[in-house]
């Protein structure tokens, strides 16, 4: 049974750490462009090129650069202290332009220099999120205090990613996408240098390990990272997914309703999961949750009812957010010190091209099956990405067995506290 954590593992022992404020409000103010971007986004290459279809294939360019590149970005980050605000000016830079030129060429934009300038654009995203969780780990003392600032991480950044649109369509409703487009470029600016301001004051530097260390590995050589890709995937993909079945199914009023259920169930249960001591190795928690999520996929399949469905999801994303939180745990105790950073990118290149997935795939087995069909087809796939991750564990401890004869030396910590 979970139990209270006491001492250092309370939301406010964290935000007490030594420079601790300064930099997760920094992170935040960037973390806000990334939130308010989509929307604003789209609608201004609408605008310029006078086609949805053009801008819709700029925007999605867009977000495919930004995702498959997000690990090279953050390995620059982490080997380069000064590659972080060149990447944000770069960024802010490109942004701007796009506002301009489609501001100036209303409806006349030619499509071939739209698509230049958002493939250029998505580049350039600074890795905010992967680098604020590896300087929590420099931060914190100990596991426990870690969980806590991880889990208070993820619940923020999941609540600027669910207001972010909401802002973003207001701020276009009073004055036009390309102003509003414009704003996220100054975010990305203020977030940004005010991060790299914070980071020279609290002398905490993004590059673990000393230029006569030699080069990190990659943490996809770290052995067990990339079975918890793949769950990661699942989860992202099982959502997206299951999103386009309730908008079939029920309608997109319901389809907005039923979403929000689903981040409000992750803030919650994310908040939850880091102010509780859990009992069990932290290794066996991604399986536990990707199959508690396939249960919880599988009750709108059972019970084709909208209230069954918004019960699923409120439960189901407060497993996928007690996962990324369980997943970034699990990168300090995997990766070693010096490609953490790049390691948390993987992760969420993994999420966005799980969701890119999903959404493929769902719109083609609504089409041909239906809702039904495709809530059991989430879960039936989540079930085995956790069957296929859990059948890599047991063969990696074989390996383990048979191969050293210090098996301790390569078992995952338990959630128990530990120096760091």
């Amino acid at each position: 049974m979970p139990s209270p954590d006491r001492g250092s593992a309370s939301y406010r022992a964290v935000l007490a750490l030594p420079h601790a404020r300064s930099l997760f409000a920094a992170a935040m103010l960037a973390r806000l462009c990334y939130g308010l971007l989509g929307l604003p986004l789209l609608l201004t290459l609408r605008e310029g090129t006078g086609s949805y279809a053009v801008a819709g294939t700029a925007t999605g360019l867009f977000g495919l650069t930004g995702a498959l590149l997000g690990p090279v970005r953050a390995r620059l980050v982490e080997r380069h202290r000064h590659a972080l605000i060149l990447l944000a000016v770069s960024y802010a830079v490109l942004l701007s332009a796009l506002a301009a030129a489609c501001a100036a060429c209303t409806g006349r934009l030619p499509v071939l220099l739209a698509i230049c300038l958002a493939v250029l654009a998505g580049l350039c995203p600074p890795p905010v999120g992967p680098l604020m969780r590896t300087l929590w780990g420099k931060l914190t003392t100990d596991t426990v205090q870690r969980q806590c600032a991880l889990s208070l991480d993820t619940a923020a950044e999941s609540t600027v990613f669910a207001l972010g649109p909401v802002l973003g369509g207001f701020l276009i409703a009073v004055s036009s996408a390309p102003t509003v487009l414009t704003v996220c470029a100054a975010l990305v600016i203020t977030g940004f240098g005010l991060l790299a301001a914070a980071l020279r004051r609290a002398s905490v530097s993004v590059r673990a390990t000393s230029p006569a260390a030699g080069r990190p590995r990659s943490p996809l050589r770290a052995m067990g990272f990339l079975p918890l890709l793949l769950l990661v995937l699942g989860i992202a993909a099982a959502l997206s997914l299951c999103e386009i079945a309730i908008v079939a199914a029920w309608g997109t009023v319901a389809a907005g309703v039923l979403t929000t259920l689903f981040s409000a169930g992750g803030v919650l249960g994310g908040l939850v999961y880091g102010r509780r001591h859990w009992r069990g190795a932290l290794a066996h928690r991604p399986l536990v949750l990707v199959a508690a999520s396939a249960l919880c996929y599988a009750l709108p399949a059972m019970v084709y009812a909208a209230p069954a469905a918004g019960a699923a999801l409120l439960l189901a994303g407060a497993c996928a957010d007690v996962l990324l939180i369980t997943a970034y745990q699990l990168v300090d105790a995997l990766v070693p010190e010096g490609s953490r950073t790049e390691a948390g990118a993987w992760l969420n290149t993994a999420y966005n091209l799980g969701a890119a997935l999903g959404a493929a795939v769902g719109g083609v087995l609504v089409d041909r099956s239906g809702p039904p069909a495709a809530f059991a087809v989430t879960a039936a796939s989540l079930g085995a990405c956790a069957l296929i991750c859990a059948l890599c564990t047991l063969r990696r401890r074989a390996t383990d067995t048979e191969g050293d004869p210090i098996p301790s030396r390569r078992e995952l910590p338990a959630a128990e506290p530990e120096s760091t």
